[in-house]
C-alpha cells in the first residue's frame, strides 16, 4: 500500500494506492498557514474492514506533526479516531 499526498494550497487529499487501485482517502481544506480541516474519508467497498482510514490517518499525523499543523476532524471518521486514540490528540487545534 502507497500513500500519495496531493495539495493545490487550498485542498488537499492523501490517497491509499494498492497497486493500481484507490483503496481509499482522505480530504482536507486548509484553515490559515497552518490548520487543516480533516472533511472527508472513503474507503473502497473492496478494502472495508482493513484499517484503511486509519492508516491514512496515521500518514497524516506524520505529516502535520512533522510541519507543526493543526487538525480540525469535522469528518465523522476521523473525529472517532481522535475520540478512540488519545495519542492522535496532541495535533488538535
Amino acid at each position: 500500500m502507497e500513500f500519495i499526498k496531493t495539495d493545490n494550497g487550498k485542498k488537499g487529499a492523501f490517497s491509499a494506492i494498492d497497486g493500481d487501485k484507490k483503496a481509499g482517502e482522505m480530504t482536507y481544506t486548509w484553515a490559515g498557514d497552518n490548520k487543516i480541516i480533516i472533511d472527508h474519508t472513503e474507503v473502497d467497498e473492496t478494502y472495508g474492514g482493513q484499517g484503511i482510514g486509519k492508516k491514512i490517518l496515521v500518514n497524516i499525523l506524520d505529516w502535520v506533526r512533522k510541519d507543526n499543523i493543526k487538525v480540525i476532524p469535522l469528518c465523522p471518521f476521523a473525529k472517532a479516531q481522535f475520540e478512540k486514540n488519545e495519542d492522535f490528540r496532541d495535533v488538535l487545534a
